[in-house]
């Protein structure tokens, strides 16, 4: 289990982002972004979109303990997800992943917002921060090599009640 902050309940926000800690009544708002097919399409798991794939995912993401609802900051408009995980206190990293946004946020750097927000709080307490990116998702590897990320490797990764599917894994250090 990640404890990367052993106290979960916190907000981190920018000019134009709020991550707020998921919660379970999150669940119809969230959905409601995630059932478009076309955010999944390069996904790993394409199916996400469907009420029983995203309800795996959505589990995953509260027993997770460091997932995030994101909010646009202008229009508190639900945008997507995101989370922190695997922290590693040996190797002094911690993944950020599981991210997805609505199609009408794509774009506009949001994306990059969302990340950064996620980068300043995880320096305070790591040097190294890695992805794991999807070898099919070309739109995510283009933007997280827009954060200055770099692919280090490939992990076959298994995510919460999925079959284990190949990821890049990207690195950022401090």
């Amino acid at each position: 289990m990640f404890k990367f902050n052993s106290d979960f309940n916190f907000f981190l926000e920018n000019d134009y982002v709020v991550l707020v800690p998921l919660q379970k009544h999150h669940f119809d708002s969230l959905f409601a972004v995630a059932s478009d097919h076309l955010i999944w399409e390069q996904h790993p798991n394409p199916n996400r979109y469907k009420l029983a794939d995203f309800t795996t995912f959505f589990n995953g993401a509260i027993d997770s303990d460091h997932a995030f609802l994101i909010l646009e900051k202008t229009s508190n408009l639900v945008v997507g997800c995101t989370r922190l995980y695997d922290f590693d206190a040996v190797n002094n990293s911690v993944f950020i992943g599981y991210t997805f946004l609505g199609r009408n946020f794509w774009g506009k750097g949001l994306n990059q917002q969302i990340k950064k927000v996620l980068m300043e709080y995880a320096f305070k307490k790591v040097d190294k921060i890695l992805f794991h990116i999807g070898s099919l998702n070309i739109r995510s590897q283009i933007a997280i090599s827009r954060t200055g990320a770099v692919k280090i490797g490939e992990q076959v990764v298994e995510y919460f009640g999925e079959q284990p599917k190949l990821n890049y894994v990207y690195e950022i250090i401090k």
